[in-house]
């Protein structure tokens, strides 16, 4: 099972998470430093995020802010603080926007050998062509089945697209619809919405590309014949 599973949408051909964990009292002897190995072999595909479960992602809080921080933060992506912090066993998670990258991770990944569990999250035929690509037949699948329930209580699309990135419900529709919104004002790029999200997803299995396509997609729709008028 992984937090991965309920992300929404119709696309995620931009949308790959490979993951590695250690099994508690069979491999974690020396899991800190194959998963610190893990993530630096990682960094070299050019990830677009990645974190440890314990420590967080490569978008993190900072101690020293303010209210007018909303209007100067410069966004810093801090991959070698992700690495140093993973101390014990744990997750630790890469995301990836091309499946091209996570072919030849895991390609590398086969020859390093880590002796840890290695999982691709993403579309079910987009992650058995990167394993095909790489070498390798895979073995097992996990299935999503969707939501039930009161449906009609949820978030609209677009804020479940960006929301269900963050599989531990960190992110709140709240926030989302806001910065959407900031969005389609001008008063934020896309990027800088993509990166406040990422924030408060602690694992780093947000998605921060795909989450800038989504947005742009979305003022392109309102911006057609048809779509929505502001």
């Amino acid at each position: 099972m992984t937090n991965t599973l309920h992300r929404y949408g119709e696309s995620f051909d931009d949308d790959y998470i490979v993951f590695a964990i250690p099994a508690r009292g069979i491999n974690d002897g020396n899991a800190a430093e194959m998963e610190r190995r893990f993530l630096e072999i990682a960094r070299k595909y050019k990830p677009v995020n990645m974190g440890d479960a314990s420590h967080g992602g490569i978008f993190r809080p900072a101690k020293d802010l303010n209210p007018s921080v909303h209007w100067s933060r410069q966004e810093r992506r801090d991959f070698e603080g992700v690495v140093n912090s993973v101390s014990g066993p744990t997750t630790v998670a890469v995301v990836f926007d091309n499946p091209d990258a996570v072919v030849e991770f895991v390609k590398e990944l086969k020859t390093a050998d880590l002796g840890l569990s290695i999982n691709i999250s993403g579309g079910l035929d987009q992650a058995r062509e990167c394993a095909r690509r790489a070498g390798l037949e895979r073995h097992s699948v996990e299935y999503s089945l969707g939501f039930f329930g009161q449906t009609d209580r949820m978030a609209d699309r677009q804020t479940l697209e960006l929301s269900t990135m963050c599989g531990h419900g960190m992110l709140s529709f709240g926030l989302v619809r806001k910065l959407v919104e900031w969005v389609k004002q001008g008063r934020r790029t896309p990027e800088q919405a993509a990166g406040t999200m990422a924030r408060f997803c602690s694992c780093g299995v947000f998605n921060p590309a795909r989450a800038c396509r989504l947005m742009r997609r979305q003022g392109e729709k309102e911006r057609t014949p048809g779509g929505r008028k502001n």
